[in-house]
């Protein structure tokens, strides 16, 4: 048996292509002969149709309703990186509650989402990154930011979506996004990035087995750097970009 966690409610920074996801993982691991369990709780998705899964619970993905579905089920692992947001905040958690993780590490999610350790293997590797910090208190984001320069992205930290983030371009924005947006402390930092004003952006998907690296597409975004994914556009393939980029 392998559990596979869902993407739960729909919300807005959280895309429902991560439920798809979800099934092709259910689909590919019932081909490869093992019993799979699907926990999620939207209707509305493909992953909770009866035929997508051998079993499935419809229960909110929670530490502890997750914890008591694997007290139940025994499955051998539990793969928590197909479903976005929330099954990945809860990679850690329960792995210290004695949970196998299959697939990509909590280590490993960490390491992505933790902008500090994300920034320091980029700079092991020699790529660039736009100018970017970690703050903790209103003062001191104040301070790191006219080191860093405005215009600026601030988040809060663990946050990959658009929820709360907001482009400052003075000290008076920043008061008010601290103000009005997050509350902030050691455990939820906010993450200050230079804004890359007239920025060409690009997605690469790539896929990685650990040796060889396989580019499956390169989009470039229609409109500037900066919008939402979910109000902008892509070309594939890319229609401006220099063979060199």
């Amino acid at each position: 048996k392998i559990m596979v966690l869902g993407s739960g409610p729909n919300r807005i920074g959280q895309g429902i292509e991560f439920d798809y996801c979800c099934v092709h993982a259910a689909l590919a691991l019932r081909e490869d002969g093992y019993e799979t369990i699907m926990v999620n709780c939207n209707p509305e998705t493909v992953s909770t149709d009866y035929d997508t899964s051998d079993r499935l619970y419809f229960e909110p993905l929670t530490l502890e309703d997750v914890l008591e579905v694997i007290e139940n089920e025994k499955p051998i692992g539990v793969i928590v990186q197909y479903g976005g947001q929330t099954p990945l905040k809860l990679a850690l958690d329960l792995e210290k509650a004695g949970a196998t993780i299959i697939g990509t590490t909590p280590d490993a999610i960490d390491l992505a989402e933790d902008r500090e350790r994300f920034q320091q293997a980029l700079n092991k590797i020699g790529l660039l990154q736009p100018p970017n910090r970690t703050a903790c208190d209103e003062v001191e984001a104040l301070t790191l930011a006219e080191e860093i320069g405005y215009p600026m992205v601030v988040r809060p930290s663990y946050v990959l979506g658009g929820r709360a983030m907001e482009i400052v371009h003075d000290a008076e924005g920043l008061q008010t996004y601290f103000g009005e947006a997050v509350n902030v402390s050691n455990e939820s930092p906010v993450l200050l990035d230079r804004f890359l004003n007239d920025a060409v952006e690009v997605d690469v998907d790539a896929i990685c087995d650990g040796k060889d690296v396989v580019i499956g597409g390169i989009m470039q975004h229609i409109e500037q750097a900066g919008v939402h994914s979910g109000d902008s556009a892509c070309s594939l393939p890319p229609y401006n970009l220099s063979v060199e980029v």
